[in-house]
């Protein structure tokens, strides 16, 4: 198969990665009901980066709970300086990150 957007086979398709590198992500933990944390990420542009592979590793990785909704990936606990490490590991640039 063909990438339809950068024509390069789909193993060799670099247009995640290019998209990676232009979202400005910003990260940021806020209190919910019962005094629960929620560790919030936005700016991720789900139409360009597949945010579900994304959200699988990061509650994976965190050993959490989470969804995406509203553009906004949410993630149970305070997790907020682990997040920055995971999303640089995957490919977003650390000046693009803003905690």
């Amino acid at each position: 198969m063909v990438c339809s957007k950068c024509g390069l086979p789909e193993e060799l398709c670099i247009c995640e990665s290019i998209a990676k590198e232009s979202q400005k992500v910003k990260i940021s933990v806020v209190a919910k009901r019962y005094g629960k944390h929620v560790t919030s990420v936005k700016g991720i542009d789900s139409s360009r980066i597949d945010v579900k592979d994304l959200l699988k590793k990061l509650k994976s990785k965190l050993a959490c709970g989470g969804t995406f909704k509203n553009n906004e990936i949410e993630l149970q606990g305070d997790h907020k300086d682990r997040v920055r490490e995971i999303l640089i590991k995957e490919g977003f640039p650390s000046n693009m990150i803003e905690s």
